[in-house]
């Protein structure tokens, strides 16, 4: 195993090379996809030594083993913090300790509290963290304390003041469990408190490393139990696949709740707005529409749907809601239903509104709030960034679905016979469509960015975000050509498509650091759309992989290592998981596309999965197929219905009764366009500035070179200096950006405003009654209270004193 360990290693640090394997043959021996990482077979998976195979359409086995434990090092990382907030020291600067101990047992040196303590010791070549190894974690905090009885505050180094009334716990944050670096949970795990019983001023704690109830386990054998007589029945040349789907629809029906709801997956009850909605796109509206519905509706409160997750007590914060629309929409298409039309199109009109009064940006075209399903801030969020930073940013993710629905309204308008209505939203769509590809394209990546972000003047973030890149080409926000850039350029690792690239520093994996299936089912969908048919078969591998190691569709795993142990939060047989699992069959291989009045057929079989595919039971409002599949490409030789040619590969409304199918592919060579392979990549922390005279001052960040001034949005100056003058005429906002050797760039600093002259501070307790309420931390001399009842309208006289910003 620790050969295996070295394997992977190398692995990880070396260049990235991969192949598809096409052979003539589609028996057990061939290899289907191939590369460092792990080899797709057509009837199992191998990765550094672990096998998931089929047995048959109904059995799996695995022996996949989650190293999390089993080589867990012995190297800490780790910061302490006061009252769960990441106050000790700089972003990126913490603690080294080495725990390379014969006896289970290690103590740390008493660690001043913002001093940075770093352990000179190396690791020794395998050598890793022992079972139950027992650490205790010793901190002094009588500066802090000293501070808090003579002063009543103490101050942190970035200038934020605790009082002393404010003062609670003391805890150890770090990357190795029980420790986590989510700072904002660190209030509940009492674990990682540190306490100070004999009142001496040293702090410590006790922890379990590497305990034995950690440990990362998933089964080892899947058998079908449930009766899926129901659903449609596929059947192929690939035993995995046929397995993997029948595994997916065995937990889809696991998924749903005695009130014929959806739940969102194993760990997590309860219907959950974007969750269900990707997921009803994907394929659970083909396979069950009722139960679809009714989830829908659970998520719709005095006619408008709820957002239910989000950053700051979600809208408006987060504003990616409207995806309901998108599955309401999908719904129809498959069902018909026009009862189900006008009720949806009021719900969804209803919240649109909403958001052209709230979140609406006419200066950009894009509609505001947090990146759809990235709504854990720091997991992509600079961490300055205050929930109303995120209100005000504008997301590629989000605006894709804003533009989609927008669609989708004009479109059930029109077939409600409002005109009207019909030409607003399509309006607002082709608004927010302008908005995207002129302010989030980045040509130099031929991938459009992640987000507009900062106060006043607002720059490009020119990540790239998973979601959205696939959404944008799904929705045709981008044209032809760029939907061919984007699916060739945006970043790939060799387990997949991270969420982000490229990952934040000290953020541990979950949307940083993480692969998503469901984000790979909608890369999958962008791939075929824009007949990239390397990439394809890489992101269908990258979904099949996971689920049959695993034995079931994990909801997330790390980016850079392929195991689902390690992300902060996961789950089995999670929901859009599953979904993104079955679409792989309706969506791309047999290329089942709905629209308002009939069902489409645009198959794309890559020529690693050539052969026959079989789909029976299909069904499609009145009627029932039996479809068959056969050759590869993404081209139709031919495609009959009970015998006869079908025109256009389109099946109309209509149709009733039993029907069979034939669609020959024309084995047409699909272009092989590239793939962008990178090694797993952290940008540079975010820099700390400060102003002091006419001088920004920052401290160095770890890796960087080099470092960008930017002035009201624009470059003001390159330098390798920790400081640079600035000029004190007029006013601006400057940020800093951190770049390292390889020309990564760091999130952009916290805007600072200079000078200070032109920044007019006006304390409400001058013009309101002052609270009497025992709370610190206010700034002048006193503070406001604002309810329903007190201070409801407060005039605030303001004195302009020149002309200019």
């Amino acid at each position: 195993m620790k050969s295996c360990l070295l394997l992977a290693l190398l692995f990880f640090g070396s260049c990235h090379t991969q192949q598809r394997v096409n052979t003539s043959s589609t028996s057990s021996t061939a290899a289907i996809w191939q590369s460092r990482a792990y080899t797709l077979y057509p009837d199992r998976v191998v990765q550094q030594g672990q096998e998931a195979r089929a047995e048959s359409a109904t059995a799996m086995v695995s022996n996949y083993q989650s190293p999390a434990n089993e080589f867990q090092s012995p190297e800490l990382q780790f910061k302490f913090s006061i009252n769960g907030k990441d106050n000790e020291m700089i972003s990126g600067k913490g603690h080294r300790f080495v725990c390379a101990t014969e006896g289970g047992t290690c103590a740390t040196p008493v660690i001043t509290f913002g001093q940075q303590y770093t352990d000179e010791a190396s690791v020794p070549a395998n050598t890793y963290l022992a079972p139950n190894t027992i650490l205790t974690v010793k901190l002094d905090m009588r500066h802090v304390l000293e501070a808090l009885n003579t002063k009543g505050f103490y101050t942190t180094y970035d200038g934020t003041t605790i009082h002393k009334d404010d003062f609670k716990s003391v805890f150890v944050a770090g990357n190795t469990a029980p420790m986590m670096w989510d700072f904002d949970n660190l209030v509940n795990r009492p674990e990682l408190e540190m306490k100070d019983p004999d009142g001496d001023g040293i702090y410590e704690a006790i922890l379990t490393l590497n305990a034995p109830a950690d440990a990362k386990t998933t089964a080892s054998r899947w058998e079908l139990s449930a009766d899926l007589a129901a659903f449609p029945k596929y059947s192929s040349d690939y035993p995995l696949i046929d397995a993997l789907y029948n595994l997916s629809l065995e937990e889809m029906q696991l998924d749903i709740e005695a009130d014929s709801t959806f739940r969102t997956g194993e760990e997590w009850a309860g219907v959950w707005t974007r969750d269900i909605s990707y997921s009803i796109i994907l394929s659970l509206a083909t396979l069950q529409p009722k139960v679809s519905q009714y989830s829908l509706m659970r998520k719709v409160q005095n006619g408008r749907i709820i957002q239910d997750t989000g950053t700051g007590g979600a809208y408006p914060v987060s504003t990616d809601r409207i995806v309901w629309a998108l599955a309401a929409w999908e719904i129809y298409k498959v069902t018909g239903d026009n009862n189900w039309l006008k009720q949806a199109y009021e719900i969804v009109r209803n919240s649109a509104e909403d958001d052209l009064k709230n979140a609406h940006n006419p200066e950009t075209g894009l509609v505001k709030g947090e990146s759809s399903f990235l709504d854990w801030r720091e997991q992509t969020y600079p961490k300055w960034m205050q929930p109303v930073d995120i209100y005000e940013s504008e997301s590629l993710g989000t605006n894709a679905v804003h533009y989609q629905a927008n669609v989708i309204l004009s479109e059930m308008a029109k077939l409600l016979n409002d005109s009207k209505a019909a030409a607003k939203y399509a309006q607002v769509a082709m608004t927010i469509k302008n908005g995207i590809n002129e302010q989030l394209w980045v040509p130099e990546k031929g991938y459009y960015g992640q987000y507009l972000y900062g106060r006043n003047l607002k720059i490009l973030s020119p990540r790239a975000e998973a979601l959205g890149e696939a959404l944008s080409v799904l929705y045709n926000i981008a044209d032809a050509t760029k939907e061919k850039s984007i699916v060739a350029n945006t970043p790939i690792y060799d387990f997949g498509i991270p969420c982000i690239f490229p990952q934040i520093p000290n953020i541990p994996p979950y949307h940083n650091n993480g692969i998503w299936p469901f984000v790979q089912a909608y890369w999958s969908l962008a791939a075929a759309k824009a007949g990239n048919e390397q990439a394809l078969v890489e992101s269908m591998s990258a979904i099949f992989r996971p689920a049959a190691l695993f034995l079931t569709n994990k909801e997330n795993f790390v980016a850079s290592n392929g195991d689902f142990a390690g992300t902060q939060i996961n789950s089995s047989r999670q929901l859009w998981s599953v979904a993104g699992n079955m679409s792989m069959v309706y969506k791309v291989l047999f290329g089942i596309d709905y629209t308002a009045t009939s069902l489409v057929f645009k198959p794309f079989v890559p020529k690693a999965f050539k052969g026959k595919h079989s789909l029976s039971n299909f069904k499609y409002r009145q009627a029932v197929l039996d479809i068959s599949l056969e050759g590869y490409g993404n081209q139709i030789r031919s495609i009959t219905l009970d015998g006869k040619p079908l025109a256009n590969a389109e099946l109309p409304a209509n149709l009733q009764g039993l029907h069979q199918l034939r669609i020959v592919l024309a084995n047409n060579a699909v272009q092989e366009n590239k793939v962008n392979k990178v090694p797993h990549t952290v940008s540079p922390a975010v820099p700390v500035v400060r102003l002091s005279g006419n001088k920004l001052l920052w401290q160095p960040v770890e890796g960087a070179v080099n470092y960008v001034v930017l002035k009201n949005g624009n470059v003001m100056a390159s330098t390798e200096a920790t400081s640079q003058s600035i000029s004190t005429a007029g006013y601006a906002e400057y940020q800093l950006i951190a770049e390292d050797a390889a020309g990564l760039m760091s999130f952009a600093s916290e805007p600072l405003a200079a000078p200070i002259k032109a920044v007019q501070m006006y304390e409400l307790e001058k013009v309101a009654l002052k609270a009497a309420l025992p709370y610190k931390g206010f700034s002048g001399e006193g503070f406001v209270e604002t309810t329903r009842e007190k201070n409801t309208s407060i005039k605030i006289p303001i004195s302009v004193p020149e002309a200019g910003t």
